[in-house]
């Protein structure tokens, strides 16, 4: 139906808002299932959609294994019944003690985190000497991008073995983003994929040869999830591809994945015969990238005149055919901090607005 997103009660749905269609994202967690040919290997990421009810919704095709970027995350995946959670995110300062508390609040989950830094694992390793069990801690190895993690050679390997020696932690394996590769080309992604992990594996093998226990490889996200899922000895976790947005869809055109999210705003003025002001400003929409930010599945060819923080201006030959308090439905160019914008989500099923979804967006839970 060229009209999917469409939905009998959207009068009722305050805007602007986030909309989450179950459906179609269940069909991208199969997808994503059929990719990497089952649940043993792998870990979504959950810092795309923050939700306990997606969480649930993996766990019950079988995925007990996630990865998040905060504590917080980590907690609301632990409470959803996770058994398994890796922070991929260098816990530093306060964020320790709090890891601890979470251990132990959770038993029932299995919590790790990343390193990349002596006096930091020293540090994990001195509050987790009062932990019932080590701290498993997977080194971040930096294949490329340069924001976190260790670069694969002699001082990596110098740092694992630190892990492995430090009392109340233990080696957890290797954590390695690729996120500096977004080829739209699948031939040429793959290429930059395999040449950035020539050395990861070097690294992995001096690793084992030295005695040492590398539990998990945790590799790429989504734009390189498809090249991981054949290699059977790394975990594959990616984040973005289960609800989608159209900046992927754009550059990555050989991943099939269907847009679960979108917003709905409505106009509120007509400041023009072509022009129409949306309740979508900065607030509502994630503004890091460049315009177009959104693209309107019901008016598809507008274009964006200005953007602030409650209003979008669009121009459009269309807009005569839209009053004011009409809806538009718009896909994100990124989700992920799209969704972090909002509290809860609306949930699209059988045409309907039947329920809203609590997200959890803030640094802290309770713990």
């Amino acid at each position: 139906m060229n009209d999917w997103f469409n939905f009998t009660n959207a009068g009722d749905v305050a805007s602007p808002a986030l909309l989450l269609y179950p459906e179609r994202i269940r069909e991208n967690v199969r997808r994503m299932l059929q990719i990497v040919g089952g649940v043993a290997r792998l870990r979504p990421h959950v810092k795309t959609h923050k939700l306990a009810e997606l969480v649930q919704m993996q766990l019950r095709e079988g995925i007990d294994k996630f990865k998040c970027a905060t504590v917080a995350e980590a907690e609301m995946a632990a409470r959803a019944g996770a058994k398994d959670v890796v922070i991929a995110y260098p816990i530093v300062g306060p964020n320790a003690a709090r890891l601890l508390e979470l251990v132990r609040g959770f038993p029932a989950t299995y919590f790790s985190c990343l390193a990349d830094d002596p006096a930091a694992i020293r540090s994990l390793g001195q509050t987790f000497a009062q932990g019932a069990r080590p701290l498993e801690v997977l080194l971040d190895i930096d294949c490329g991008q340069h924001r976190t993690g260790i670069e694969p050679g002699s001082r990596a390997a110098d740092l694992y073995r630190l892990i492995a020696s430090t009392s109340g932690l233990a080696p957890g394996g290797l954590h390695v983003y690729d996120g500096h590769i977004h080829e739209g080309d699948p031939v040429r992604r793959r290429a930059f994929c395999a040449a950035a992990f020539v050395p990861v594996e070097a690294l992995r093998q001096e690793l084992l040869a030295g005695g040492l226990s590398v539990p998990r490889v945790v590799a790429g996200g989504t734009p390189t999830f498809p090249i991981h899922a054949r290699n059977l000895s790394y975990e594959c976790s990616p984040g973005t591809c289960v609800l989608w947005d159209f900046g992927y869809a754009e550059k990555f055109a050989d991943l099939n994945f269907a847009f679960g999210a979108l917003v709905l705003t409505r106009i509120v003025s007509r400041p023009g015969a072509n022009r129409l002001c949306l309740d979508l400003g900065h607030k509502a929409i994630a503004a890091e990238n460049p315009a177009p930010r959104v693209k309107f599945l019901n008016l598809p060819d507008a274009t964006e005149i200005s953007h602030s923080e409650e209003h979008l201006v669009v121009e459009s030959a269309q807009a005569k055919e839209f009053k004011v308090g009409d809806c538009l439905f718009g896909v994100p160019r990124h989700i992920c901090p799209t969704v972090a914008l909002y509290s809860e989500a609306a949930i699209i099923e059988k045409g309907c607005a039947s329920a809203f979804w609590q997200i959890a967006r803030t640094r802290r839970l309770t713990i």
